[in-house]
């Protein structure tokens, strides 16, 4: 494993010399991507040196231990230390999602239930909005289509982190998200008590850092504007500031209308289009990868059930990872690390397994 290392150690150097490159601070897009394969492999520099070192102490240890009895205490307590770094440096080692540092835009749509789905969308959106504060992330509402009793037919909000290290990363975290979310409650609008079932849809795409990486030919789409509309499908706007854009060659259709002005619409328009795009490039790389490369949470299936929300046992479970615990209020309040951490653990361990062979 060690030998291993030797790459990514010079590698390492390399982007520190060339961080140090004024010329590349100029390239923001450049800028940001050597800087985050610069904060992963520094992890793993870090995990690496601290092997070596807890080697070198039990060689020691060992050593004096022949001479006085009084080391030989410390060779199992070494030897426990040296177990755990070799674990961590070996989780490192696992191919990391090359877009685990981007941020991400996600889209929250009603399913079946009607106005109960639309106002679990609601409930969702800001379990989400919670999730981003609690780790100091920005939020940005792009688009939302209300219904008429508060919540959300679809709504579309953009999550932002500052961090370097990709294991830190928006999409690192909320990739897992997507999948259609399942609900049994009582809804307000229930006169008997009954328990329905709802679902709401999350598409989670990785976000473009810069426009010039995935540049849009203007032959290649087309822009159509309205008029804005709220509630019911009533006018908002006297002015056409709504936009739809459509991208001809795949047929992917993006609308925006929260903005008054028909320029910021067509910009937010652009940026979701821009992921959705990317995100076809990159299911049709993951088609292409042999079974073993993919993820074995996060699939590309859309309409796949994850998750179960039900309100009176308190109860959600992840039906991917086997996950399950009684505190609905404070996942729905964004304590949601713990869900997340079980996608996390499960996806490492099943790249793990396939990388050494195991089964």
């Amino acid at each position: 494993m060690l030998d291993s290392v030797q790459p990514l150690l010079a590698e390492h150097a390399e982007l520190q010399v060339q961080l140090s490159d004024a010329a590349v601070h100029t390239n923001p897009a450049l800028a940001k991507k050597l800087n985050r394969r610069y904060a992963e492999l520094s992890a793993i520099v870090a995990a690496y040196e601290n092997v070596v070192s807890l080697t070198d102490d039990l060689a020691a240890a060992k050593e004096l231990a022949k001479e006085d009895a009084a080391f030989a205490e410390e060779v199992p307590v070494t030897e426990e230390k040296l177990h755990t770094a070799n674990e961590k440096l070996r989780r490192l080692l696992i191919p990391r999602d090359p877009d685990d540092g981007r941020d991400v835009i996600m889209e929250i749509k009603g399913g079946e239930g009607g106005a109960e789905s639309a106002l679990f969308a609601a409930d969702l959106l800001r379990m989400y909005l919670q999730y981003a504060n609690s780790r100091g992330w920005k939020t940005e509402i792009l688009d939302k289509n209300e219904s008429d009793l508060g919540g959300y037919k679809d709504v579309q909000v953009a999550i932002k982190s500052n961090a370097t290290d990709p294991s830190q990363g928006v999409w690192a975290s909320l990739k897992y998200e997507g999948g259609v979310h399942r609900v049994q409650r009582v809804p307000a609008t229930e006169t008997q008590g009954r328990i329905h079932t709802s679902t709401v849809g999350v598409l989670v795409f990785p976000e473009v850092d810069e426009p010039e990486e995935l540049e849009i030919h203007p032959n290649d789409i087309r822009i159509d504007v309205y008029r804005s509309s709220g509630p019911g499908g009533q006018s908002v706007n006297t002015t056409d500031s709504a936009v739809r854009i459509t991208h001809l060659a795949t047929g992917i259709v993006v609308s925006m209308q929260n903005e008054k002005s028909q320029l910021q619409n067509r910009e937010a328009a652009m940026r979701v289009l821009r992921a959705r795009l990317l995100a076809a490039q990159q299911e049709a790389i993951e088609a292409e990868q042999s079974a073993a490369r993919k993820s074995q949470v996060r699939s590309m299936d859309r309409s796949e059930r994850i998750r179960t929300y039900n309100y009176p046992e308190s109860r959600i479970a992840d039906h991917r990872t086997g996950f399950k615990s009684y505190n609905l209020d404070a996942v729905l309040d964004g304590a949601l690390q713990p869900v997340i951490d079980s996608a996390i653990q499960m996806d490492e361990e099943s790249r793990l397994a396939a990388l050494t062979g195991e089964k």
